[in-house]
C-alpha cells in the first residue's frame, strides 16, 4: 500500500465529494460533509495542506475502505 502524505485540501474535498459527501457548510476554519448513511459527518480543516492524522480518519467517519480512498485519490 502506497504511504499518506499531506495533501492540498482542494483534492481532498474532491475526493470526498466524488465518494458521495454533500458539502454542509463551514464553520470558522473547518470545512464539514455529510455521507448518507453514516451518523457523524466529515470534517476538516480548510488549511493548504491537511495532516496524514485527518486524512487517514475521515474516510473511516464516512465509511469508504482504504483501497477506495486511494482509488478515488487516483481518480482526482
Amino acid at each position: 500500500m502506497p504511504r499518506l502524505t499531506p495533501l492540498r485540501r482542494q483534492i481532498l474535498e474532491k475526493v470526498f465529494l466524488k465518494a458521495g459527501c454533500v458539502f454542509s457548510h463551514q464553520s470558522s476554519s473547518h470545512r464539514v460533509h455529510t455521507h448518507a448513511g453514516t451518523p457523524r459527518p466529515v470534517v476538516f480543516p480548510a488549511y493548504r495542506e491537511v495532516p496524514v492524522f485527518i486524512i487517514e480518519k475521515n474516510p473511516k467517519t464516512a465509511g469508504i475502505g482504504r483501497d477506495e480512498f486511494l482509488r478515488l485519490l487516483s481518480e482526482v
